[in-house]
């Protein structure tokens, strides 16, 4: 599971599309109040090339563009908000929201951590490292990710989410000149975001098939909630 936590099985459900624009419009939406530009906003240029590669409809892309950038009637704003804790068994994760009503979405948490424990700001933080990440595949056979690595500037390598891609890690600030580097060196970036990586993840090992399944459904749950956009979980593997 390592640094994001995705539910098996995932990407077939029905609603999978659905529920990746309605993440990638409020990514769109909180990226582009710093300017509607993707060429003069290097968070909104990786979402918005997020965005295109899972084949978002332009109209969608564009209507969360200028509602974001404030230039509609329409006025929504998404608040940013990271809640820390452990699943079962004293597994670490971070749950990362973007919500428009704090109110509303901090009890629905405290709900779904009732299988696990809701920790206060900082007790869970300080065992994971705020990176950027991005998943990137080889564009030929003999693309090299670690000297695409080294020469793009990435900090670490790890196998990515998909089979056959690799996760580039990078500095907090090095995410945007990382992902512009690396098609030099023969790999096309899928995503790009900062996110966190745990310190010190639970050997999975350690805990039975009944406690992993355990561990699997509460994150499914967690997952599932409208406001999540990420959860990033400390387990191994």
């Amino acid at each position: 599971m390592g640094a994001q936590w995705k539910a098996k099985g995932k990407d077939l459900a029905a609603n999978a599309r659905g529920r990746v624009f309605g993440k990638l419009v409020k990514e769109i939406m909180v990226a582009a109040r710093n300017g509607a530009d993707p060429a003069m906003n290097p968070r909104l240029r990786l979402v918005v090339e997020q965005a295109r590669k899972a084949s978002m409809p332009k109209d969608t892309l564009d209507r969360a563009l200028k509602k974001g950038a404030g230039l509609t009637d329409e006025h929504v704003h998404f608040e940013h908000v990271i809640y820390e804790g452990f699943a079962p068994h004293q597994v670490p994760l971070m749950v990362e929201c973007l919500t428009d009503n704090v109110k509303r979405t901090a009890p629905e948490m405290r709900v779904l951590f009732r299988k696990g424990q809701l920790g206060s700001s900082g007790s869970v933080a300080w065992d994971f490292d705020h990176v950027g990440m991005i998943e990137a595949a080889p564009l030929t056979p003999d693309a090299d990710p670690e000297l695409a690595a080294i020469e793009a500037g990435a900090q670490d390598l790890e196998p990515g989410e998909e089979e056959g891609t690799s996760l580039f890690l990078t500095e907090h600030a090095d995410l945007d000149l990382v992902s512009r580097a690396l098609p030099a060196y023969g790999f096309n970036v899928l995503s790009a975001k900062l996110g966190y990586k745990p310190k010190n993840p639970v050997n999975p090992a350690s805990l039975s098939a009944a406690d992993l399944e355990e561990v699997e459904a509460f994150l499914a749950a967690i997952d599932a909630h409208d406001d999540v956009q990420n959860v990033y979980v400390g387990l191994a593997g």
